[in-house]
C-alpha cells in the first residue's frame, strides 16, 4: 500500500478547523442579514460580527473598538502601513519609514510603493545572520520624523522571532507607531498587544485553522490612521464595505480556539520541529539552519542545502509524497535566491537552496520521520544532476 501524502506547508496555509466551520455555516444560511441593516435580520448579522469582534479583542488583550475586520493579513498590512504613513505626514510632517529586509512582500512591497509613489524615504533596518533586529539599531536610526515603523513579529521564511516588546518600548519612547506582522505569530504565541508595545498588529485567519479572505488589524486606541477602501461607514469608518459575516465569525472562532489550545498544539511542534532539524543538520552534507536556532516559531524549520536549486527539491519532494515550501521564486525560467536569505548574508550558491518545513496538529513522528528518510537521498540525487529536477 502506497504510503499517505503528507502536508508539511503550514505557514502558507491551514485546513479549515471542523469546529470552526460549524460556526459560520448558520451564517451562510438562515442569518444572511446585513449587519447595516435595522430590520431583524439585519441585526442578527450585527450581533454575530459584534460577538467576533470581542472575541478577538479577549485573545489579544484590548478592546473591541481597537479590532477592524479586513480580507486578510496582506490588506491589514497595507491598511497598517499606509494609514499610519499618510496620516503621521499629515499630523507632524513626519514621511519617514522604517522596515526590515526580512519583511512579507505584504508590508515590504507597500512600503517602496510609499517611496516610490508618494515621496516617503524608506529606510531598511539592518538584520544579523538570523534576521533579527538589534533594539539598539533602531534606537540610532528612529527620529522625530518617523511616521512608522513596520517590524515583522515571526518570520514566515525563517521563523526567527524579533524582540519585538523592547523594539515596541523604543518606538513608544519615540512617539512613533510600531506595526508588526503577526500573521504567523498568532497561529502560536500568546498575543498580548499592551506586553507588546505594539501599535498595529495584523492577523490573517488562514494561518491559524480559519477561513481564507478574511483577517483583523489591531489599531491601538487614540491612533488616527487614514481609510484606505472608502464607502460606507464600516470599521468606523476605516475599511468600507459590507461584512463578511460568515467568514467574521469563523475567524474568531479559529482564534478562540488556536489560544485555548495553543500551549499542547506548541509543544507537539517543538518537538517535531527539533527532531526534523536534528537529522537533517547530521545526515544532509552541506545543510544549514536558517533563522534563530531557538527563538524561533515552534512549528518551523528551514534549511539551505549548498548546490541545488530549491524549486527542484521541492518538484522532487511532492513525487515522493511530500508537500514543502522554499523561499526562492522562479522568474522568466531562472531561479532566483530570497531576498531574505540574501539579507542573511547568505552566497547565492547557498541561498537558492532553500527548503521550509511547518508541521501542523495533524503531524506526526512517523512524518517527519519519513521525511528525513527521504531528504538526503534526494539532495545527493539533485547534486549529481546538477542542482535540476529529473
Amino acid at each position: 500500500m502506497a504510503a499517505r501524502s503528507v502536508y508539511l506547508d503550514y505557514a502558507a496555509t491551514t485546513p479549515l478547523d471542523a469546529r470552526v466551520l460549524v460556526a459560520m455555516l448558520p451564517l451562510f444560511g438562515e442569518q444572511f442579514g446585513n449587519p447595516s441593516s435595522i430590520h431583524r435580520w439585519g441585526q442578527s448579522a450585527d450581533t454575530a460580527v459584534e460577538r467576533s469582534r470581542a472575541a478577538v479583542a479577549a485573545v489579544l488583550h484590548c478592546s473591541p473598538e481597537e479590532i477592524l475586520f479586513t480580507s486578510g493579513g496582506s490588506e491589514s498590512d497595507n491598511l497598517a502601513l499606509r494609514g499610519a504613513a499618510f496620516a503621521e505626514r499629515r499630523r507632524r510632517g513626519a514621511a519617514h519609514i522604517l522596515t526590515t529586509p526580512v519583511e512579507h512582500h505584504a508590508v515590504l512591497r507597500t512600503a517602496q510603493s510609499l517611496a516610490r509613489d508618494h515621496e516617503f524615504e524608506l529606510e531598511l533596518l539592518p538584520v544579523d545572520e538570523h534576521g533579527l533586529v538589534d533594539p539598539e539599531s533602531l534606537r540610532k536610526r528612529i527620529r522625530p520624523e518617523t511616521a512608522v515603523v513596520s517590524i515583522i513579529f515571526a518570520n514566515n521564511e525563517i521563523g526567527s522571532l524579533q524582540p519585538i516588546t523592547e523594539l515596541g518600548l523604543i518606538c513608544r519612547q519615540a512617539g512613533v507607531p510600531l506595526h508588526t506582522d503577526a500573521v504567523q505569530a498568532a497561529s502560536q504565541l500568546p498575543i498580548d498587544v499592551s506586553q507588546l508595545n505594539v501599535d498595529l498588529l495584523a492577523l490573517g485567519a488562514h494561518k491559524f485553522y480559519g477561513p481564507k479572505g478574511i483577517g483583523a488589524l489591531y489599531v491601538r486606541a487614540g491612533l488616527a490612521i487614514d481609510p484606505m477602501l472608502t464607502g460606507g461607514g464600516q470599521e468606523r469608518g476605516l475599511r468600507a464595505g459590507t461584512h463578511n459575516v460568515p467568514l467574521i465569525v469563523g475567524l474568531a472562532e479559529a482564534l478562540r480556539i488556536t489560544a485555548a489550545e495553543r500551549d499542547a498544539h506548541a509543544r507537539q511542534y517543538a518537538a517535531l520541529r527539533d527532531r526534523l532539524i536534528h537529522r537533517v543538520l547530521r545526515e544532509v552534507p552541506d545543510a544549514r539552519l536558517t533563522g534563530h536556532p531557538t527563538r524561533r516559531l515552534p512549528n518551523h524549520a528551514s534549511f539551505v542545502f549548498r548546490g541545488i536549486d530549491g524549486n527542484s527539491l521541492l518538484a522532487a519532494l511532492d513525487v515522493a509524497g511530500f508537500g514543502c515550501s522554499s523561499g526562492s521564486a522562479c522568474r522568466t525560467g531562472d531561479p532566483e535566491p530570497s531576498e531574505v536569505l540574501l539579507a542573511l548574508g547568505l552566497p547565492r550558491e547557498w541561498a537558492l537552496g532553500s527548503l521550509r518545513v511547518t508541521v501542523g496538529r495533524p503531524t506526526t513522528e512517523a512524518d517527519i520521520e519519513r521525511l528525513a528518510d527521504a531528504l538526503p537521498g534526494l539532495v545527493d540525487r539533485l547534486r549529481r544532476l546538477g542542482g535540476a529536477a529529473a
